[in-house]
């Protein structure tokens, strides 16, 4: 039960079909690791990642914040973009995560030791980057690579290099930059979806970084023996789902139709994937894998149905 199809939009039809640097290099679900190079998503958001797996960094001129990391050596990738982007490193004053496995955020530790930026996730998710390891209440627990641990001698550093993004230090942080959090759990216990406004002249677009919502687990486990678990599921999608959203960026390029899009034109485009459609496909996954695993357990749980 560890893999999905990431389908659910046909291809945008309207636009003109482009050689977009990314789409030459990269392909759908393409190698983690694999260099691709960086590019604009719109003003002050740039896409920095690997082919295969997304990091964002978002500029300001008091300094830059930065969305996954990648592998530990996709993180040697996404520091090459963004040199190459002409932004040094050293200006990242804050590092986020979408969730805690080691393919979106093994990396972050070591773009931390280079630009000393504190690492803002949820409480879990604090938890797993200081010690490498995945929870059990984690749906893949088991099927994940370890990541770098926290050295024990950094929990005493000032300022904290990890802060849940409630604490007071991480709310300034998140309010000086603009960009909000969105508790997201579902494919991981510590998902984290972030959101922000980004402005050329007047005009002003919101861009959704959304965590995975995948419902993919080790082969043993089962989302209905956890009812909490897929309430929080299903809250996190409705969070997404009503969220306003004119870009839509994701941790995987393809769940968000990222090269499709690009091939057709502009990530803002309005033949671009959006979170209404990205959610609705999400869910529909979800509903098929309960009613696989417990037919009878939806009818007693959600005798209308989900919505």
């Amino acid at each position: 039960m560890l893999a999905l199809p990431l389908l659910g939009a046909r291809e945008p039809t309207t636009g003109p079909l482009t050689t977009h640097p990314w789409v030459t290099a990269c392909k759908d679900r393409d190698d983690r690791d694999k260099p691709g190079p960086a590019f604009q998503v719109y003003r002050n958001t740039y896409y920095v990642g690997t082919c295969g797996v997304s990091a964002i960094l978002v500029t300001s001129p008091e300094g830059h914040l930065l969305i996954d990391s990648g592998t530990e050596a996709g993180a040697e990738v996404v520091l090459a973009n963004i040199r190459a982007l002409g932004f040094d490193p050293k200006d990242i004053k804050l590092l986020l995560g979408s969730h805690e496995h080691s393919d979106h955020i093994g990396g972050l530790l070591t773009i931390q030791e280079i630009t000393r930026a504190p690492i803002v996730t949820s409480f879990e998710g604090l938890n797993v980057i200081a010690s490498g390891q995945a929870t059990k209440d984690d749906p893949r627990y088991g099927t994940l690579e370890p990541m770098r641990s926290l050295p024990e001698s950094s929990y005493t550093i000032e300022p904290s290099p990890i802060l849940r993004y409630n604490e007071p230090k991480a709310q300034f942080l998140l309010d000086k930059f603009g960009v909000w959090p969105i508790p997201t759990p579902g494919y991981s216990p510590a998902a984290m979806s972030w959101t922000w406004r980004d402005c050329e002249g007047d005009e002003c677009l919101t861009i959704i970084y959304a965590a995975n919502l995948l419902p993919v687990s080790r082969d043993d486990y089962k989302f209905t023996d956890n009812p909490r678990y897929v309430h929080e599921f299903l809250a996190s999608l409705q969070r997404i789902a009503d969220a306003p959203c004119d870009i839509l960026l994701t941790p995987l390029p393809s769940a968000s139709k990222m090269r499709d899009t690009l091939r057709a034109g502009s990530l803002n485009a309005s033949y671009a994937y959006r979170c209404d459609s990205y959610t609705r496909f999400q869910r529909s996954l979800l509903i098929d894998r309960l009613l696989q695993e417990d037919p009878e357990w939806m009818k007693k749980n959600f005798p209308q149905g989900i919505k």
